[in-house]
């Protein structure tokens, strides 16, 4: 049993698998794609939804540093990362890494958590993007019925603009990856610039009276905030999760994933010393606090622009979200973990296009009938795990095969990384403890699915077999 559960996948079958004709995919990404990518998928729900409650409920104006702690994280992270997507450029981002490095086990729980977490991202932002486009058409003079626009936990019966938006996702999806990263760049430049008008509109009227306390909530609010706004960064990942659709993997993915990074976390920054500098950080407890600082600043204009620019910053968020959980399903079915109907590749569009019908089933149901704060939950600690498992495994490689081409090697690997595993663990024990019992539950499943399903049908398995 331990010999089975621990088999790993040497680095020339993962190329070979993802070379095979029926599981192969489009090249056409660039490094401008990938960078938009992580643009796309970060610059979302973390600074046009979170900010605002992290600030009022748990950090104050030092949600700031909780935002420069998670960027330390995100970046030492994303370094590993890209030191294996230059060694593996195949489907499945850590989930992949976990199989070469520790063995089928942990794959299969990194892959079952990562499905989790981009899954819920997709949920949670289309929840926050109704929440944009209900206040907006409220400016309007249009209010919709909130029977329809909020879930149940809120006295509604289902979220129908999220469910709405969440098909729009999935047929761009849907339609091949050069559609969805043609889309994600044009929605990526009006993100950026909806972020840059912000910080210039606003800057003129912040008071530095307003960063006064500083930690209200004390260290212990920094680091809960830290945990909870880390979503904000979350699914930087999925741009190796489309190494196999990426041109020139080895240089476009680390320059696409860690010059999004920076920018991302320079720009999170800004936002939240403005936003806490303009208004007193009690009255930030609101889900579209951006918009509503301008609004609060009597521009009630240019709080409807950046409702609007939000919208569709969200739009792509969902979008990065929906991409690397179709393709970590595609993964784990490929390798014979699940049953084979979900690596099925479209003839024409070469996209794994049944694991995207299943991601868009799913995230429609927790979208539509959960609130965002415990999908947020949910997804950070989803999110956690796998960047925890991705650090600790760079450091096995380096030992175990320290003879492999790497044309990325991250600098300081011995700091980067320890770094990278212990501000993982401190943000996951920052999260509350409903959300530890949540996704214990998950792991039983996911445990459950492996033992019964999984382990038998492993193609690996049967690779050693023959």
């Amino acid at each position: 049993m331990a010999s089975s559960i621990l088999r790993k996948k040497d680095i020339a079958t993962a190329m070979e698998m993802a070379a095979m004709d029926q599981y192969r995919l489009r090249r056409e990404l660039k490094a401008m794609d990938l960078f938009f990518l992580v643009i796309g998928i970060t610059i979302g729900g973390g600074i046009f939804v979170l900010p605002g409650v992290m600030a009022a409920e748990h950090a104050g104006p030092g949600v700031t540093i909780s935002f420069l702690i998670g960027a330390v994280v995100a970046i030492f992270t994303g370094l590993c990362y890209v030191e294996f997507a230059s060694m593996v450029p195949v489907a499945g981002s850590a989930y992949t890494y976990s199989y070469i490095a520790l063995g089928e086990i942990f794959a299969w729980i990194i892959g079952w958590d990562v499905l989790l977490e981009f899954t819920l991202v997709c949920s949670a932002v289309a929840v926050g993007w109704s929440g944009y486009i209900v206040e907006l058409l409220k400016d309007m003079g249009l209010s919709l019925p909130p029977a329809f626009t909020t879930d149940i936990a809120h006295g509604g019966i289902v979220n129908l603009p999220a469910v709405f938006i969440l098909l729009v996702v999935a047929y761009i999806i849907y339609g091949g990856i050069s559609l969805t990263g043609k889309v994600n760049d044009a929605i990526g430049i009006i993100k950026l610039l909806t972020v840059v008008f912000f910080i210039i509109v606003a800057l003129p009227f912040v008071k530095p009276v307003n960063w006064q306390p500083f930690l209200p909530f004390g260290w212990q609010g920094v680091m809960t905030a830290a945990a909870l706004g880390f979503f904000a960064y979350g699914g930087f990942d999925a741009v190796t999760t489309a190494a196999e659709e990426t041109r020139n993997p080895n240089r476009d993915i680390p320059l696409g994933l860690i010059l999004g990074l920076v920018v991302v976390a320079s720009l999170y920054v800004l936002v939240s010393l403005v936003l806490t500098g303009v208004i007193p950080y009690t009255k930030l407890d609101t889900p579209a606090p951006v918009a509503f600082a301008l609004s609060y600043l009597g521009k009630r204009w240019g709080g409807s622009l950046v409702a609007a620019g939000a919208i569709c910053g969200l739009f792509t968020v969902m979008m990065g979200a929906m991409l690397g959980g179709s393709r970590i399903l595609f993964a784990l079915s490929r390798d014979g973990l699940l049953p084979p109907v979900f690596s099925r590749v479209h003839a024409t569009r070469r996209t794994p296009y049944v694991a995207t019908l299943i991601v868009l089933t799913v995230a429609v149901l927790t979208g539509g009938f959960l609130s965002l704060g415990e999908l947020v939950e949910l997804v950070n600690i989803g999110m956690l795990t796998a960047y925890l498992l991705t650090s600790i495994s760079i450091l096995v490689m380096r030992l175990r095969y320290p003879e492999i081409e790497r044309p990325f090697r991250v600098p300081a690997v011995w700091l980067v990384a320890p770094v990278a595993t212990l501000g993982v663990v401190a943000l996951t024990f920052s999260l509350p403890g409903a959300t530890l019992v949540r996704f214990a539950i998950w792991f039983i499943v996911g445990m459950l699915i492996y033992f019964g399903y999984g382990i038998r049908h492993s193609k690996l398995a049967n690779r050693e077999n023959n």
